[in-house]
C-alpha cells in the first residue's frame, strides 16, 4: 500500500498540534512541512483543497472579528483567485465555562454556531462583567457566513481529537 503524505504549512506551529499529529502516526500519515500558499494543511498530489485549521472559537473570533481580521481575509482572497476549496477547520469541545456552571455545546455544523457562548462573557472581576462586547455566538456564526458566500470557503466543526481523521476525509473528498 503507497504511504499517505500530507503537507503541513510551516507556519503551523510545532508541539501545539499533538492531539492530530498523534492520530497521523499512528495511522501510518506522512508528514512534510513546508510552506504552503493558503491554510495549513494539503496533499502533494492536489493542492486544490486546503485545510486552515483554528485550536477553537476563540482564535477564530481573532481572525475573523479581531487584529488578525484583514491577514484572514486577505488568505481567504487569494485561495479564491486560485480556484483552491480553503476550508477552516475549527476544532471545539464543549464543556464548562470557567466555574459558571453554565456549559457550552460541541459545535458541530456552522448552523449551531449561534448557540455557542464566549467564555469572555464570563469574566468578572468585583462583580463587574469585564468584557460585555465580547463576540457571541450569533455573531460569529453570521460573519462566517457571510465569508462564506464572498469568498467561497467552507466553515466545518470536529473536536480536537476528531481533527487529524477530519482532515484527510475532507482532502481524500
Amino acid at each position: 500500500m503507497e504511504k499517505f503524505i500530507l503537507l503541513e504549512d510551516t507556519r503551523q506551529q510545532n508541539h501545539k498540534h499533538t492531539i492530530k499529529h498523534k492520530w497521523f502516526a499512528e495511522n501510518g500519515i506522512e508528514i512534510r512541512r513546508t510552506k504552503l500558499y493558503v491554510g495549513d494543511y494539503t496533499l502533494p498530489t492536489n493542492q486544490s483543497i486546503c485545510i486552515d485549521t483554528k485550536k477553537d472559537c476563540q482564535e477564530l473570533i481573532g481572525d475573523i472579528c479581531g487584529k488578525k481580521h484583514d491577514t484572514f481575509r486577505e488568505e481567504l482572497i487569494r485561495a479564491q483567485e486560485a480556484n483552491i476549496q480553503l476550508i477552516i477547520l475549527v476544532e471545539n469541545k464543549g464543556g464548562q465555562i470557567g466555574k459558571t456552571g453554565i456549559f457550552n455545546p460541541t459545535i458541530h455544523d456552522l448552523s449551531e454556531l449561534h448557540s455557542w457562548k464566549n467564555p469572555r462573557l464570563f469574566i468578572r472581576r468585583n462583580g463587574k462583567q469585564l468584557y460585555p462586547t465580547a463576540t457571541r455566538g450569533i455573531t460569529l456564526q453570521k460573519a462566517c457566513m457571510t465569508m462564506e458566500r464572498k469568498y467561497g470557503c467552507k466553515f466545518l466543526f470536529c473536536t480536537p481529537e476528531e481533527s487529524g481523521a477530519e482532515i484527510v476525509r475532507l482532502l481524500n473528498g
